[in-house]
C-alpha cells in the first residue's frame, strides 16, 4: 500500500521547531553576551535580536516582551545546564563518581556562559525579581536533579543523619555558581579540578568513615 505523500505544509510544520529552537539558541548566546557586558536592564530587545542576526519582528512574535525572552532564555540556559548533568547521571557504577563528574558538567557550563551564571546569582535572590515565579520553577528543577544524585550516593555509602538533604543539596547548588563565578572572575587560574574538588568537599564529608 502506498503512503500519501507529504504535503509542503506539513514538512514545514516539521521543521518549525528545530529552526524554533535554532533561533532560541542564538538569541541566548547573544543575550548572554549583551548581558554580560551591561547587565539586564541596559539591553534592548532590538540590541538582543541584531546580535542573534534576527528581526526585531521574530523576537516580539516568539517571545511577546522582554520580561518573556529573558523568562525564556532562562528557561533555555537550564535546560542546557540540566542535559549536561543528566547525560552523566547514569555514566558511573559508582555513584560518588557520578556526582564528581556532575559538578565538572556544571563548571565547563559557567565556563561557556559566565554571564548566565552572573544573572542567576544577581535576580534569583533579589526580592522581588521581574522572574521570580520562573527562577523558583527552574531552582526546582535543578535541586531536583542534584537531590536524585545525593540520595543515589546515600544509598551506596553510609551517610550522616544528621545532615539535612535538602540543605545539602542547597550547599551543592549554590557552591556551583559561586565557585563557577569566582574562577571566572578573581581566579582565572584555578583549574576545573581544583573547583569540583572544593565543591566535592562537602559531599565527602556527607559520607561517614
Amino acid at each position: 500500500m502506498e503512503t500519501e505523500a507529504e504535503s509542503p505544509a506539513e514538512t514545514a510544520k516539521k521543521r518549525r521547531p528545530a529552526r524554533t529552537n535554532a533561533t532560541k539558541q542564538k538569541l541566548f548566546e547573544a543575550s548572554m553576551e549583551l548581558i554580560g557586558e551591561r547587565g539586564v536592564a541596559g539591553v534592548t530587545v532590538d540590541e538582543i535580536a541584531a546580535a542573534a542576526g534576527v528581526s526585531k519582528g521574530t523576537v516580539y512574535y516568539n517571545f511577546g516582551s522582554k520580561s518573556d525572552l529573558i523568562a525564556q532564555l532562562l528557561r533555555h540556559g537550564v535546560d542546557i545546564l540540566l542535559g549536561r548533568l543528566l547525560s552523566v547521571r547514569d555514566d558511573s557504577a559508582d555513584p560518588l563518581a557520578a556526582m564528581d563528574e556532575m559538578i565538572g558538567q556544571a563548571m565547563d557550563f559557567m565556563d561557556e556562559y559566565p554571564s548566565f551564571a552572573r544573572l542567576w546569582v544577581s535576580e534569583n535572590w533579589r526580592i522581588p525579581s521581574e522572574w521570580q515565579d520562573t527562577f523558583a520553577e527552574l531552582r526546582g528543577r535543578l535541586l531536583a536533579v542534584i537531590g536524585a544524585a545525593v540520595d543515589g550516593v546515600a544509598a551506596v555509602y553510609p551517610v550522616d543523619p544528621a545532615v539535612s538533604r535538602g540543605s545539602l543539596e542547597t550547599a551543592i547548588f549554590g557552591a556551583c555558581f559561586v565557585v563557577g563565578l569566582d574562577r571566572q572572575t578573581y581566579n582565572p587560574e584555578r583549574t576545573r579540578e581544583q573547583s569540583v574538588t572544593a565543591i566535592m568537599a562537602s559531599m565527602r564529608g556527607y559520607i561517614v568513615k
